[in-house]
């Protein structure tokens, strides 16, 4: 593990030393920054996502965290003792650090797996209401008229094909959540 603190990087940043930081984090299981300022934090974090181009979660508890969990893909904010500048500011939050296990394996696998169904029904759904407009062409002689009215169309949208997505989006669960904790790796298949 590599534990650095604030004035080492000022140092860093001010020198021109990024890209030897990194190959040494690199190297590290963790990588620990201490008594480091909010912008050094989210410096951290930009420097990260732009050299190594990788998707970055950033987790605080304060007014201090703000900028980093700003700067990262996903912010994760803490609800606690330093106030809710940090929660008001992240992607998720959580009462509680050990509930980030959960979040992470449970509801992120759930989450990643129901939006990669939607995306796949919503071009179904479309293809489908493409292909019926362009067969009624063939039958109406491409006059240009339209098959149904505007109010059809929008309530087709809205109420017949809204409850699939609605359905899914609350009760698809493709893995329970103690097999999820237990075994990690399912995450990736997804990907």
């Amino acid at each position: 593990g590599l534990v650095i603190d604030g004035r080492t990087l000022n140092i860093i940043f001010q020198g021109g030393l990024e890209e030897k930081f990194l190959e040494l984090t690199q190297h590290c299981c963790s990588v620990l920054c201490c008594c480091s300022t909010p912008l050094q934090k989210s410096m951290v974090v930009k420097l990260v996502r732009r050299q190594l181009k990788v998707m970055t979660l950033s987790i605080g508890d304060g007014a201090n965290d703000v900028s980093m969990i700003q700067a990262a893909d996903v912010g994760i904010g803490i609800s606690g003792q330093e106030g809710m500048q940090a929660v008001m500011a992240s992607d998720f939050a959580i009462s509680r650090f050990k509930h980030l296990k959960k979040l992470l394996l449970v509801h992120g696998h759930w989450c990643y797996a129901r939006l990669a169904r939607m995306v796949i029904y919503f071009f179904y759904k479309n293809v489908c209401y493409a292909n019926l407009l362009f067969w009624y062409q063939f039958f109406c002689g491409f006059s240009g008229s339209t098959m149904m009215d505007y109010w059809q169309m929008i309530f087709f949208n809205l109420f017949f094909t809204s409850v699939p997505p609605l359905l899914f989006g609350a009760l698809d669960k493709d893995v329970s959540a103690e097999t999820l904790l237990r075994l990690p790796e399912l995450y990736k298949n997804g990907q």
